[in-house]
C-alpha cells in the first residue's frame, strides 16, 4: 500500500500525540486510508459512461494550486520592501490569510462538518479525540500544499535575500496560521452547533459561510488602510489597543521585534499573541473535541427534513421552460440545491463574493472621490458564483441516485441540463443580482436600468458559456471530492477571459451613440444562438 511522506513526517511528533490523549497509530491508519482515497479519482456512478484508470493515482487537487502558485508569485513584491517589516508582512499574511480562510470555508467545510467518520469511525473503538485530530491533520495536508504555493516563492526569495532568520520566522509563522485558521473555523462551526438544531441549524452554517465570507473580504481590504503610506521608506502606522483585533499583525511582528530590534511594548504584545493565541485554540479544539463529535449529530436530525417545492417554483417553471422534462428537472434541481447540504456548503461562500466584491469597489471609489460612470463596471464581479455554481451543479453527496438518468424515459438529455441551468439561474443567481442591482441603482440612478439589463443578460450568456467549456456531466451525478473539481483552475481562466470579453464590450459598446442599445440587440442574439445549439453536445 502506497506510504505517504507526510505520515513519516507525522511520525516524529508521536510521543506528542499520545501525550495529549491522541492514539496515534489509530491517528495515523485514519489518516492513511483518507489520503488513500483522496488520492483516487472518483468516477461517475454512471460507470459504463468513462472511466479512465491512467488517472486513478492522480490527485486533482494538485491541479489546482496553480492559481495560488501565480498568486503567490504577486506577494513576491512585498519581501523586497526592507526596513518595514510590519508593513510588507501584515500584507503577505493579511492576503495569506484571506485564501486560506476563504478555502476553509468553501472547501473544506464539508470536512469539518462530515457525519461518516463519527457513524463509521467512532462506533469502532476510536475516541473522539483522535478523530478529530484525524479531520485537522487531513484538512492541514491540503492547505499546507495550499501554503506552500502561495508562499514557496516569497520563503524563497525570503531565504535569499534576508537569511535563516527571516525564513524561519516566515515559514513557522505560516505554520501558525494554518494550524489557527483550521481551529477558529472549527470552533466557529461548533459555536454555531451548540445554539442550533434541526432545519434551521443547516440554514444558519450556510449563512454563516456568506457572513464569513464577506467579514473576511472586507477585513482583507481594511489591513491596508491601517497603514499611512507616504513613499516606500516612509510607511507608518499609528499602533493603538483595537489593532490587537488584527491577527496579519499579530504575526507581523516578531519579524519587526526580532529582525529590526523593535522592542515597542504592541510589538511585543502583538508577538506574544502570533503564538499564545494558536496554542491555546489548538488546545481548547482539542478539549472540545467530543462535545463537536456528539453536536454533529444535530446536522443527521435534520436531513430528514426537506423544504419541498412550493407554488413559487411551479409558476417560474411554468413561465420559463418549455417541455415538460425541462420543468420536470427545473423542479428537481430547486428541490436539490434547497436541501442538499454538502451542495450548500461548497457554493455559498461564492455567493458572499459576488454580493462582496461589486460593492467594495463601488464605495472605494466613492470614499476616494473616484466613483464615476466606469464604477459601474465592477458589477460584473457578481458573476463570480457563476463558475462554482454551474461547475458544483455536477456533483452531490447522494450522487448514487444518479442511476434514475439511465432508466428514466428522456427524449432529449437537453432538457436536463435546460432545466438544470435555468434552475441555479433563477434560485441562486437572480435574487443576489437584484440586491446589488438595488444598491448600485441607490448610487447611480436609474440611468443605468438598461446597462442593469445588459449586465444581468450577459452574466446569463457566460452561464451558458461555462457550462459549454465544463464537462457535460448530468447534474448532481458525481461524488463530491475532497478539496477541488477536477480542471476547475482551466475553466476558471476561460470563464473570467469570456467575463471580461463581455464586459469590455459593453464598455467599448457604451461609448458610442445609441451604442448600449445596439449592444442590448446583439447579446439578445448571441443569448439566443448559444441557448439553442450549446446544450447540444449532451445528447
Amino acid at each position: 500500500m502506497k506510504e505517504f511522506k507526510y505520515l513519516k513526517f507525522l511520525d516524529i511528533f508521536k510521543a506528542l500525540f499520545n501525550k495529549v490523549g491522541i492514539d496515534y497509530p489509530v491517528l495515523r491508519k485514519i489518516l492513511r486510508m483518507k489520503l488513500l482515497i483522496d488520492s483516487r479519482k472518483v468516477s461517475t456512478v454512471l460507470q459504463n459512461q468513462k472511466k479512465d484508470n491512467k488517472d486513478d493515482e492522480k490527485n486533482n487537487f494538485i491541479k489546482s494550486l496553480g492559481i495560488y502558485l501565480l498568486f503567490g508569485a504577486f506577494l513576491c513584491v512585498f519581501i523586497f520592501i526592507r526596513n518595514n517589516y510590519l508593513f510588507s508582512m501584515t500584507i503577505v499574511f493579511s492576503m495569506f490569510m484571506f485564501f486560506i480562510m476563504t478555502s476553509l470555508v468553501s472547501d473544506f467545510s464539508s470536512i469539518i462538518l462530515d457525519l461518516k467518520d463519527k457513524e463509521i469511525i467512532l462506533t469502532r473503538p476510536v475516541n473522539s479525540r483522535t478523530l478529530n485530530a484525524a479531520k485537522v491533520l487531513h484538512i492541514f495536508y491540503y492547505i499546507f500544499m495550499i501554503t506552500m504555493a502561495l508562499l514557496g516563492p516569497a520563503l524563497l526569495l525570503s531565504l535569499k535575500r534576508y537569511g535563516y532568520t527571516f525564513f524561519l520566522l516566515f515559514l513557522a509563522a505560516a505554520v501558525l496560521i494554518d494550524l489557527f485558521s483550521i481551529v477558529l473555523t472549527s470552533l466557529l462551526y461548533l459555536l454555531i452547533l451548540r445554539f442550533y438544531s434541526g432545519e434551521k441549524l443547516k440554514d444558519i452554517i450556510n449563512y454563516f459561510q456568506i457572513i464569513l465570507t464577506i467579514t473576511i473580504t472586507i477585513g482583507y481590504q481594511f489591513m491596508s488602510r491601517i497603514f499611512t503610506f507616504i513613499d516606500l521608506d516612509n510607511i507608518e502606522i499609528n499602533l493603538t489597543w483595537w489593532k490587537f483585533f488584527m491577527p496579519p499583525l499579530w504575526f507581523a511582528a516578531p519579524f519587526e521585534l526580532f529582525i529590526n530590534g523593535n522592542t515597542d511594548n504592541y510589538i511585543i504584545g502583538f508577538s506574544l499573541l502570533a503564538l499564545v493565541v494558536p496554542v491555546v485554540a489548538i488546545i481548547t479544539y482539542i478539549k472540545t473535541s467530543s462535545v463537536f463529535e456528539s453536536s454533529l449529530q444535530k446536522l443527521r436530525s435534520s436531513e430528514g427534513e426537506t423544504k419541498n417545492e412550493n407554488k413559487f417554483t411551479n409558476y417560474i417553471s411554468n413561465l420559463i421552460c418549455r417541455d415538460r422534462e425541462e420543468k420536470t428537472f427545473f423542479k428537481f434541481t430547486v428541490n436539490m440545491i434547497r436541501n442538499e447540504r454538502t451542495f450548500k456548503l461548497k457554493v455559498y461562500p461564492s455567493l458572499g463574493f459576488s454580493i462582496i466584491f461589486p460593492l467594495i469597489l463601488v464605495f472605494t471609489a466613492y470614499i476616494n472621490g473616484a466613483l464615476s460612470r466606469s464604477s459601474f463596471y465592477s458589477i460584473y464581479l457578481a458573476a463570480f458564483m457563476v463558475q462554482d455554481v454551474v461547475g458544483f451543479l455536477s456533483y452531490s453527496g447522494n450522487y448514487k441516485g444518479a442511476w434514475i438518468y439511465q432508466t428514466m424515459p428522456i427524449v432529449s438529455k437537453e432538457a436536463i441540463h435546460k432545466g438544470a441551468l435555468k434552475a441555479v439561474f433563477t434560485n441562486l443567481f437572480t435574487p443576489l443580482y437584484i440586491f446589488v442591482s438595488i444598491v448600485f441603482l441607490s448610487i447611480f440612478k436609474f440611468n443605468i436600468l438598461l446597462d442593469l439589463i445588459i449586465v444581468y443578460l450577459n452574466i446569463f450568456l457566460l452561464t451558458i458559456l461555462t457550462h459549454m467549456i465544463q464537462e457535460k456531466d448530468f447534474p448532481f451525478s458525481l461524488a463530491f471530492e475532497t478539496t477541488e473539481r477536477k480542471n476547475g483552475f482551466a475553466e476558471l481562466i476561460q470563464v473570467l477571459l469570456a467575463m471580461g470579453v463581455l464586459a469590455g464590450l459593453h464598455f467599448l459598446f457604451g461609448k458610442i451613440y445609441l451604442g448600449s442599445l445596439i449592444y442590448l440587440a446583439l447579446i439578445i442574439v448571441a443569448n439566443m444562438i448559444f441557448w439553442k445549439n450549446g446544450f447540444k453536445t449532451a445528447e
